[in-house]
């Protein structure tokens, strides 16, 4: 494999006060993802930038509606280019952030001349930057044509992409590789699947009654939920690869002297392969009956999946030497590829049947916190990367798995 590096690439270092600034500027707007007016700034932002980067690129505004769950009116945006090249790549990245218009951290920092501390910093609008790096790098490059992409950016990620899964599904039916931009490990490792997300809805219906009533017909909706909840939460004992968290529970009334006869909780629920979610769901169910059998109880289920887990595929297997082998002739230190606990896009993708590597962003830490920080040095040599791999796409030094396009 060819050991010369395209200026384009090479110069992407030197260009990091670039995309810092970038990224500052892009962090400093709202796009919590409630917050419609801030998102639709977010996404005219990011047009703006990809067209003027990309004059010739085919951009398309998508509907996001969800009722429900997203505001009215967001929209996704597709940037295409070359859509008949004989190598099709996806790129994507969502730039809601899970900060609202009333949260308290709005500012943009820099903790050190590297570090900047920010909303949506690491998650995921340095994925963002680090995207538009990458492909502003490759098609200064030779061949570059041979290759075509298509990039997704999105308006709902952070609330389980209700208005937008259908876009990733199609996607995965026109490209022959995907790239999710979701930020790398602290250690620079990338993702080769993740879990699963769903969660439960458990509702328990009582018998309310007098506190002070001797003997007390009543049947507390509160303790019965509360046992149901503690054997749930022990269910990853017996099924390796699950995750249960009891997220929020409410119940009863004003008076505390009223044997309550209604509660419910909330559930996270996390699976590593689709054949762990029957199991799950009868483990839950077998614990509701439990409580069903006796007189005045009732507990209601409502169990779902979101996202469905991304599994690694042969295609990802495939390609992932010559990832790693990109980075080594790029000087980037080694790291490796690990399964990822919370979700993202690449699920979806992966549910289409698309081989995609995901956590390829920036490297930064605390996420979805006020602490959360991008290592904007980290950005060019990640672009470098994504650069790199295209251009031995393009000139068949990479051969990318067989797949047939529909």
């Amino acid at each position: 494999m060819s050991t010369t590096l395209p200026a384009s690439i090479a110069a992407l270092v030197a260009r990091t006060p670039e995309w810092g600034a970038l990224l500052e500027r892009w962090c400093l707007i709202n796009s919590g993802s409630g917050h419609g007016p801030g998102l639709e700034r977010m996404r005219v932002a990011l047009q703006e930038e990809f067209t003027r980067v990309f004059p010739t690129a085919a951009v398309t505004v998508l509907s996001a509606d969800a009722p429900g769950y997203n505001p009215p009116g967001v929209k996704a945006l597709r940037i295409r280019v070359r859509p008949e090249a004989p190598h099709q790549i996806f790129l994507c990245g969502h730039y809601d952030t899970v900060f609202e218009a009333d949260d308290a951290f709005q500012h943009a920092r820099w903790l050190d001349a590297d570090t900047l501390n920010a909303p949506g910093a690491i998650d995921m609008k340095g994925g963002i930057v680090t995207m538009l790096a990458a492909l502003d790098a490759f098609e200064q490059t030779p061949q570059h044509e041979r290759v075509g992409w298509e990039v997704l950016l999105t308006p709902d990620e952070e609330t389980g992409s209700h208005g937008t899964r259908t876009l990733f599904e199609e996607a995965g039916r026109h490209h022959h590789f995907g790239l999710v931009f979701e930020p790398g490990r602290t250690n620079g490792d990338i993702i080769h699947s993740r879990k699963g997300t769903g969660g439960v809805v458990a509702t328990c219906h009582g018998r309310a009654a007098h506190a002070a009533k001797v003997p007390n017909d009543g049947k507390s909706a509160i303790l019965a939920l509360a046992e149901f909840l503690l054997a749930a939460s022990k269910i990853p004992e017996n099924l390796p690869g699950v995750l249960v968290n009891v997220g929020n529970i409410r119940g009863g009334t004003a008076a505390t002297n009223i044997v309550p006869h209604f509660a419910q909780a909330e559930i996270d629920i996390r699976v590593t392969q689709v054949s762990d979610r029957e199991p799950l769901f009868a483990r839950f169910q077998a614990l509701a009956d439990d409580i069903n059998r006796r007189e005045g109880l009732r507990l209601e289920l409502k169990c779902w999946l979101n996202r469905p887990p991304k599994e690694n595929l042969p295609g990802e297997r495939a390609l992932f030497p010559a990832w790693q082998q990109a980075a080594r002739d790029l000087g980037v230190a080694p790291f490796t590829w690990v399964h990822g606990g919370g979700g993202s896009d690449g699920n979806f993708v992966s549910a289409g049947g698309l081989p995609n590597l995901d956590g390829i962003g920036p490297i930064g830490d605390q996420l979805h916190s006020d602490r959360e920080f991008c290592r904007v040095s980290t950005i060019a040599p990640r672009a470098q990367i994504v650069a790199l791999v295209l251009h031995r796409i393009a000139t068949g030094e990479i051969v990318l798995p067989t797949r047939t396009k529909t």
